[in-house]
């Protein structure tokens, strides 16, 4: 909640309103946003260039991804802020927390993991991580590896899910079957 106060009154402080903070606003300045996004109103857009932003169709965010057009360090050497277009292709996965920098292009059908700060552009086809992002594998071996994972693990239908408002017992039986191990739910 501090955090959160700390940030109202910095925005103020550099003349940046609520209302800019909204995908509607990014969206009126220019931004491109394809079909089928989602997740995108709970990220951080730069909204003082978010006409460098182009997102394309069948794009998943996770919360509180960072996309950055801008990169202010180089002001005090050059006198000039650092700027460069960001593209993320179509039918990407973006996690939780990545950081996506000026000048980036995701390749079509990428992922990159969460909390990953992506300062190069990244190749279609593949899964990314760490800091700086780098390829882990195709997604092709991803799928594979997921797939096994899959097989053994426990499954949930839609019915363990707040949606459908799981119930207590629900949730218990999901901690006992997850133990040790990773689960899924549809």
């Amino acid at each position: 909640m501090i955090q959160r106060i700390f940030q109202k009154i910095y925005y103020k402080l550099i003349g940046i309103s609520s209302e800019q903070l909204t995908l509607e606003a990014n969206l009126k300045a220019g931004m491109k946003v394809g079909k089928n996004c989602y997740g995108l109103q709970g990220c951080i857009i730069d909204y003082a260039h978010s006409w460098l932003i182009e997102i394309g169709d069948d794009v998943v965010f996770a919360p509180q991804v960072y996309l950055l057009a801008h990169d202010t360090s180089t002001k005090r050497s050059l006198n000039y802020t650092r700027i460069g277009k960001i593209k993320i292709g179509n039918n990407c996965f973006i996690g939780a927390r990545a950081f996506i920098m000026p000048g980036v292009t995701i390749g079509h059908n990428s992922i990159v993991g969460a909390g990953s700060i992506v300062s190069k552009s990244v190749p279609p086809n593949v899964v990314v991580a760490g800091n700086p992002a780098r390829v882990i594998c195709t997604i092709a071996e991803y799928e594979t590896k997921l797939k096994s994972t899959f097989e053994g693990a426990p499954k949930f239908g839609e019915e363990y899910t707040l949606e459908f408002s799981i119930s207590d017992t629900m949730k218990h039986e999901m901690i006992e079957k997850m133990e040790n191990s990773v689960g899924f739910v549809k």
